[in-house]
């Protein structure tokens, strides 16, 4: 039992930044992802002991994160129909700088996704190989392509005369 322990303690750190990520893209708020990456890690481990392999672990991490954020997101958005939602914008970088500015612009445009698309762009921007992206999120690798060219088509209508 201690080995499998520790083989699932490195499989965490090995992989934690890839689950914040996730975790951060259905999210600006810190308690909240801090929520979301335990419900991933309890997920994971849930799953560990049936892990087959058929896939590269790094693939499996993703499916679970990406399921386990996706599902916790509409659930949120179900609630949140039957109750006023407080708007709060909160500021995730604190720079001013033009890089920052732009960072800030795109996370916003890219949270007005829905779930799917938000995944599909944390994987293209991870620089995943659509075949890999495909297998993650469950569609092929033709429909990755299309799907991330009409997103990308979707951000820039995005864009205002003022945000040029």
């Amino acid at each position: 039992m201690q080995s499998y322990q520790q083989e699932f303690a490195r499989l965490v750190r090995e992989h934690k930044s890839t689950i914040y990520m996730v975790c951060y893209m259905f999210s600006n708020d810190a308690d909240e992802v801090a929520d979301l990456f335990q419900e991933v890690l309890i997920k994971l481990w849930s799953g560990f002991k049936s892990f087959e392999g058929r896939s590269a672990v790094k693939t499996w991490v993703y499916r679970v994160a990406l399921n386990t954020c996706i599902s916790l997101d509409e659930k949120k958005k179900r609630r949140s129909k039957a109750h006023e939602q407080l708007a709060m914008d909160v500021d995730i970088f604190t720079a001013t700088d033009r890089n920052s500015e732009q960072a800030r612009l795109l996370h916003s445009r890219i949270n007005q996704l829905p779930p799917l698309d938000r995944a599909l762009v944390l994987l293209w921007l991870e620089d995943i190989s659509y075949d890999e992206i495909g297998a993650i999120v469950g569609i092929s690798p033709k429909n990755v392509s299309v799907r991330l060219y009409r997103i990308r088509q979707q951000l820039k209508s995005m864009s205002s005369p003022d945000n040029d």
